[in-house]
C-alpha cells in the first residue's frame, strides 16, 4: 500500500479544499495521512484518514496584513508571516516523514517550508493551490491589484512596473527562503513564482472560464475545478421559513477587518423585501446590530447545506465561499478586503458570474447596485458551475498523481 501525506497552513480555507483528493486516494488505496490544524482531528479522522497536528508555533503565527495601509506593505507582511512559519514546517515533515516514509508528499502552495523539503526528498511531490494561481503570463495581469487582463501596450507596461515593484519589495523574503533552500540542498529561486513551477504536479482548484484562459500552461499544472469538500452540519429549519430573495453576507475566516461589509450592506438592504443571512466567521456577531426580524446574524453556518438555497452571496472574496456559491449556481457579489481577493473578484466580474465592488468605493447605494445586478446573474452562474463539474475535480486529480507514481514492482 502507498502511503501520501498532505501538509496544510494553518487554515481551514486551504484544508478543506483537499479533503476530497484526501477522501479519494484512500478509495484508490493509499494510506492517508493530513498533518492540518490541532483542531480539525475529528473532522479529518471521521473520514477515516488519518491525523497529525501541524507545530503549535505554526498556529500562533497569524497573518496580521490587514494592519498595513497599503497593498504593497500587506504582500509583504503576508509573506513575511509565511516565511517565518518555514522553519516549522520542515520541523514537522522531518517527524512525520521519518515515522511514517510516505510514497508521496502533497504540500499546500503557502506552505514553503514543506515544500523545500518535499523537493529534498527525491520522490514524486505535488503542490496544491487553493486560491488563484499568482504565476505571470502575456494573457494574465499583474498579480494582486485585480488589474483585468492586458489587452494592449499600456496595460503591459502597467504590469511590468506592478511586477517590478513586487518583486522589489520581496527581494529580501526571497534571499532568506534561499537560504532556507539552501541548507536542504535544493534549488535557488530567481524570483518567488519560480516556487510553482518546482513540484512534479501542482493541483489549482478552480477551472476556465472563472480562471483567465491562457494560451500556454505550464505544464506541471492542472485545473481540476474547485475543492467542495465540507464537515457535516445541518442547515437550520428556520432557512426554510425565510421570505425570498434569501442574501447571505459572509466574512473572511481569518481576522482582516472587514465588518464593514456587514455594515455597509444591511443598511443598503434594510427596506427591501426578502430575508440576509449573516455570518461573521472571524468576527464578533454581537458587534453587529441586527434591524429587523428577517436578519438573522450568526458567528457560522454550514455554508455547503445553506448556500444552495440563497439567491446571492455577498461575500469578501474568499476563493472556498465565492467557488462553493457558484459550483450551487448562486450569483456572488465581490467586496474585495484584502490578499488575493481582488484577484477573486475581478475573475467574477469578467466571467460574468456576479459583480465587484472595491472597497475604496463601498457605499450604500453602490452595493445597492452592485447586488441588483448581480442578483441577476443566475444563468451565468450557472455556466460557471457547469464549467466546474466538467473540470474532473477529485478524481482527475488523483489519476494525475497515479501517473506520477512509480509502479508496483
Amino acid at each position: 500500500m502507498k502511503t501520501a501525506l498532505i501538509y496544510t497552513s494553518p487554515a481551514c480555507g486551504h484544508l478543506y479544499p483537499m479533503m476530497d483528493v484526501a477522501i479519494e486516494l484512500r478509495s484508490k488505496g493509499y494510506d492517508v495521512i493530513v498533518q492540518t490544524l490541532s483542531g480539525e482531528t475529528d473532522h479529518v479522522e471521521n473520514e477515516e484518514i488519518k491525523h497529525l497536528s501541524i507545530n503549535s508555533e505554526i498556529e500562533s503565527l497569524k497573518l496580521k496584513d490587514y494592519r498595513e495601509n497599503n497593498p504593497f506593505a500587506q504582500i509583504k507582511s503576508s509573506f513575511s508571516s509565511w516565511l517565518s512559519r518555514a522553519p516549522f514546517e520542515i520541523e514537522d515533515l522531518k517527524k512525520s516523514y521519518s515515522q511514517y516514509n510516505p510514497d508521496l508528499l502533497i504540500v499546500d502552495a503557502n506552505t514553503w517550508g514543506a515544500g523545500a523539503f518535499a523537493e529534498a526528498q527525491n520522490r514524486p511531490w505535488v503542490m496544491f493551490m487553493p486560491y488563484c494561481l499568482p504565476i505571470p503570463s502575456p494573457d494574465t495581469p499583474a498579480f494582486g491589484p485585480g488589474f483585468p487582463p492586458p489587452v494592449n501596450a499600456l496595460h503591459r507596461l502597467r504590469d511590468r512596473v506592478f511586477n517590478g515593484i513586487v518583486q522589489r519589495y520581496l527581494k529580501g523574503i526571497v534571499e532568506k527562503l534561499n537560504e532556507l533552500r539552501s541548507e536542504l540542498q535544493v534549488s535557488q529561486l530567481n524570483t518567488f513564482s519560480d516556487i510553482y513551477y518546482k513540484p512534479d504536479l501542482l493541483i489549482y482548484r478552480t477551472a476556465e472560464p472563472f480562471e483567465y484562459a491562457r494560451r500556454h500552461w505550464p505544464e506541471n499544472i492542472l485545473t481540476v475545478g474547485p475543492g467542495l469538500w465540507a464537515p457535516p452540519g445541518r442547515k437550520p429549519k428556520w432557512i426554510n421559513d425565510l421570505p425570498s430573495p434569501k442574501i447571505l453576507i459572509s466574512l473572511s475566516t481569518e481576522l482582516q477587518n472587514d465588518g464593514a461589509i456587514i455594515e455597509t450592506a444591511l443598511r443598503a438592504l434594510a427596506d427591501e423585501k426578502g430575508s440576509v443571512i449573516v455570518t461573521t466567521s472571524a468576527m464578533d456577531p454581537e458587534n453587529f446590530e441586527v434591524p429587523h426580524q428577517n436578519v438573522h446574524i450568526t458567528r457560522f453556518l454550514p455554508h455547503a447545506q445553506v448556500i444552495p438555497d440563497m439567491d446571492l452571496v455577498i461575500t469578501h472574496g474568499g476563493m472556498g465561499t465565492t467557488q462553493r456559491a457558484l459550483a450551487s449556481g448562486v450569483p456572488v457579489c465581490v467586496i474585495p478586503w484584502g490578499r488575493d481577493q481582488s484577484e477573486t473578484g475581478r475573475r467574477v466580474e469578467l466571467s460574468g458570474c456576479g459583480t465587484m465592488l472595491p472597497k475604496s468605493k463601498l457605499s450604500e447605494k453602490r452595493l445597492k447596485s452592485a447586488i441588483d445586478e448581480a442578483i441577476g446573474r443566475k444563468e451565468e452562474a450557472n455556466m460557471i458551475a457547469q464549467a466546474f463539474k466538467k473540470a474532473g475535480g477529485a478524481k482527475r486529480a488523483v489519476e494525475a498523481i497515479d501517473n506520477l507514481m512509480p509502479a508496483a514492482v
